[in-house]
């Protein structure tokens, strides 16, 4: 039984109509490259919109109100909401379940663009990583040779922000799977993923650098702040 909050849905559609600029949406969808228009709402009057709505009662409120957001979108604004939504400090509990692994995977597949799929990888799969790992690293292992390149994508940048606690044999697995990929946003990641390391552990990157066929975009990413490549 569909159990999504209508309240929660009806706030956050009326507070994107009120604050949308139809200058700025313009500007937004070509930007981004959007089918889906825009309201043009800034990042962060719709953080303290989302924020500012009624609280879910239940995990599987929770879920159902994020899905239903983010399949009934006519703005994108909305599947941001959804997104914002799921990673409220709130909602913490159902945000790591593994409950929610299924809504981070549609929107990466569903998705399919940059914007959703890195929101999606890094706070949502991201502690997943961590506080699941008998499930989500052999998961991650799978997406990295999967067919869906934001898959893969997810699958390199997952551990982004992860500094210390980082696997760094996931993360060299997922790299290796995708370094015969000649697309580029799975080269960005790569050299995203690397770069972002190298604030914990530079001597490793500098060394899985080294010792890789890193595409000359990946490796410009990863030692950016290494002395160059």
């Amino acid at each position: 039984m569909d159990q999504a909050d209508r309240a929660v849905i009806a706030f956050v559609r009326e507070g994107l109509r009120t604050a949308g600029d139809p200058d700025r949406a313009v500007s937004q969808q070509a930007y981004m490259k959007s089918e889906m228009p825009y309201a043009g709402v800034t990042v962060p009057l719709l953080r303290k919109l989302v924020r500012g709505a009624p609280r879910v009662a239940s995990a599987s409120s929770w879920r159902d109100t994020v899905l239903a957001l983010w399949r009934e979108a006519t703005m994108r604004e909305e599947r941001y909401a959804a997104q914002e939504l799921m990673g409220m400090p709130a909602y913490r509990g159902y945000s790591r379940s593994l409950d929610a692994l299924p809504i981070y995977e549609e929107v990466i597949v569903d998705g399919a663009w940059w914007d959703f799929v890195d929101t999606a990888a890094v706070h949502g799969l991201g502690p997943l990583v961590l506080d699941h790992p008998v499930v989500v690293k052999p998961l991650m292992r799978a997406w990295s040779t999967d067919a869906d390149r934001w898959r893969r994508r997810s699958s390199v940048i997952c551990q982004v922000g992860a500094g210390a606690a980082l696997d760094t044999a996931l993360l060299a697995d997922c790299i290796v799977a995708n370094l015969g990929d000649r697309d580029f946003f799975l080269r960005k990641a790569i050299g995203w993923a690397l770069r972002q390391h190298a604030r914990a552990d530079p001597s490793w990157v500098r060394a899985f650098a080294d010792a890789q066929p890193l595409s000359p975009l990946s490796r410009r990413e990863a030692l950016r702040h290494l002395g160059g490549a």
